[in-house]
C-alpha cells in the first residue's frame, strides 16, 4: 500500500473528504452489514439484492456521497441483472470514526473480506466485481492489487491513478509536501493489477480530467481493458448522460468474465 500518511494533513483531508452523517432506513430489497475496521470503529455497507443468483458489484462511492444515495440508484443495476453492495467510509452515514486516506485504503481490504463472507453466509452468488467511483478508485485499486484472484474484474468510474496527482492538479499540496514517492507507489501498484478492467469517464470532467483515465489505461497491467468515454458527460452527471452505455459496459464486462 502506498504511504498515504504524507498527505493525511488537515488541508488535504478537508479537500478529499466531505463526510455526511445522513442515512435512511434500509429498503426492503437490501440488508445492512457493519464491518469492524479498527478499535470501536465500524464501516457501514448496504447490500442491494434483487435476485440471489445474480453477480455482485462491490461499490465504493465518491467523496460527497453516502450509502443512502444508492437506495434508488441500485434499481438501475437491477435492470441489468446485477446486485450491488455499497460501502461507506469512516465518518460517512452510519459509519463512525474519522476518515483519512490511509485508513480508507486499509479499510477496503477488510470490507472486501467481510463482503465475501456475508455473501457466503447467506448462500448468495459469491462472484464479485469491484467498482470505485472518483475517490472510491483508491479503495478499488487497493482490493484489485491485494485480492486480484478473489475478484472477477475491476471497474473505475471518474477515477484517478494516484490521489497525489489530483492534489497537485488542484493546488492543494503544500510546497514542502513531497508527493513523487506516492505517485510512483500508486503507478507500481497499478502495474501489478492484472484483472479485467473497465474504465468509465466523462468527456468534460473538469474535477478529474480525462487524461487521468488515460493514465490508468496506460499503467494498469490488465491484459484485458476497455476505456469508455461518455460524450458530453461531466464528473457528477456521467451515469445519467450516458446511462445505457454506462450500464451496458458494466454488464458486458460481467458477462465476459464469468457471471
Amino acid at each position: 500500500m502506498p504511504d498515504y500518511s504524507k498527505i493525511d494533513t488537515p488541508d488535504v483531508l478537508s479537500y478529499v473528504f466531505y463526510p455526511r452523517n445522513e442515512s435512511g432506513p434500509c429498503p426492503k430489497y437490501a440488508f445492512d452489514h457493519f464491518v469492524p475496521v479498527d478499535d470501536a470503529v465500524a464501516v457501514h455497507c448496504r447490500f442491494y439484492r434483487q435476485d440471489d443468483s445474480w453477480p455482485w458489484i462491490l461499490f465504493f462511492h465518491g467523496n460527497g456521497e453516502v450509502i443512502s444515495d444508492y437506495d434508488e440508484l441500485s434499481l438501475f443495476y437491477f435492470k441489468y441483472r446485477l446486485n450491488i453492495a455499497v460501502a461507506d467510509y469512516r465518518g460517512y452515514g452510519k459509519s463512525n470514526g474519522t476518515p483519512t486516506v490511509a485508513a480508507m485504503a486499509r479499510d477496503a481490504h477488510k470490507v472486501f473480506e467481510a463482503a465475501r463472507a456475508a455473501l457466503k453466509e447467506k448462500d448468495l452468488n459469491e462472484n464479485i466485481w469491484v467498482m470505485g467511483r472518483s475517490l472510491g478508485s483508491v479503495s478499488a485499486f487497493e482490493i484489485a492489487h491485494g485480492h486480484g484472484p478473489g475478484i472477477r474484474g475491476l471497474i473505475i468510474e471518474s477515477g484517478f491513478p494516484s490521489i497525489s496527482s489530483l492534489i497537485i492538479r488542484h493546488g492543494i499540496a503544500s510546497p514542502d509536501m513531497s508527493l513523487d514517492s506516492i505517485t510512483k507507489e500508486c503507478l507500481d501498484m497499478l502495474k501489478s493489477i492484472t484483472v479485467p478492467l473497465l474504465v468509465i469517464h466523462g468527456e468534460y470532467d473538469t474535477l478529474v480530467p480525462p487524461d487521468e483515465a488515460e493514465t490508468i489505461m496506460e499503467n494498469t497491467g490488465s491484459p484485458s481493458k476497455e476505456l469508455l468515454m461518455i460524450p458530453g458527460a461531466t464528473h457528477n452527471d456521467i451515469m445519467f448522460v450516458g446511462l445505457r452505455q454506462y450500464m451496458e459496459a458494466i454488464r458486458r464486462l460481467v458477462d465476459a468474465t464469468g457471471a
